[in-house]
């Protein structure tokens, strides 16, 4: 009888040890699916903030219904932005924007009337054409400025990439190695948006 007593109790020892190995692997499994399921949120949130998703803000003026300053998405369309603000009026010209161009942020949106002469828009666009955005132009096309060189153009777009863009074209003071006298000089030459 003791015997056959040691027998069940080496069988259950051995059953109890049997059920823990088989199912340890089991929570391990599991752990490593609930890693697996943060890893796969974090990638999603990281594609949700990618570029393009990036909210800006964009001034909207003229011939519109709802003129205003309006939050859009980076990589939005102009004509986006008109829709936003109620559309165009029936005065509104519609050449008067490129409504296929991507929106910035700090963009001012002008919808002419139609009342203003063709002579008017084309001069006004060639006047806009001959400025140099200084928080787009590359350091060649600053070159071509009055009195900036190639050290003056690198400094400029290295403060603009450790200081974000220009709020206006008198922040130009703020780049080291640029004056007052040198802003006078540059002001009608140079442009924000």
């Amino acid at each position: 009888m003791s015997v056959l007593k040691r027998y069940v109790w080496v069988f259950i020892v051995l059953a109890v040890a049997g059920v823990l190995y088989f199912f340890k692997p089991a929570d391990d499994a599991e752990s490593h699916m609930v890693e697996m399921e943060v890893e796969q949120t974090d990638t999603l949130a990281t594609v949700e903030e990618a570029p393009g998703s990036v909210p800006v803000k964009v001034d909207v003026k003229g011939e519109v219904h709802h003129p205003g300053v309006y939050t859009m998405k980076e990589e939005t369309r102009v004509d986006d932005a008109i829709k936003e603000a109620g559309g165009m009026t029936e005065e509104a010209d519609p050449t008067s924007v490129n409504l296929a161009q991507r929106i910035q942020d700090e963009m001012v949106i002008f919808v002419a009337s139609e009342r203003v002469s063709s002579d008017e828009i084309v001069e006004k666009g060639s006047q806009a054409a001959e400025k140099i955005s200084i928080n787009r132009a590359s350091a060649s096309e600053m070159e071509k400025l009055n009195g900036i060189g190639p050290s003056k153009a690198a400094s400029i777009i290295k403060y603009r990439e450790e200081n974000g863009p220009f709020s206006s074209v008198e922040d130009l003071v703020n780049v080291p190695g640029i004056g007052e006298k040198t802003l006078e000089n540059l002001k009608e030459m140079i442009t924000v948006p």
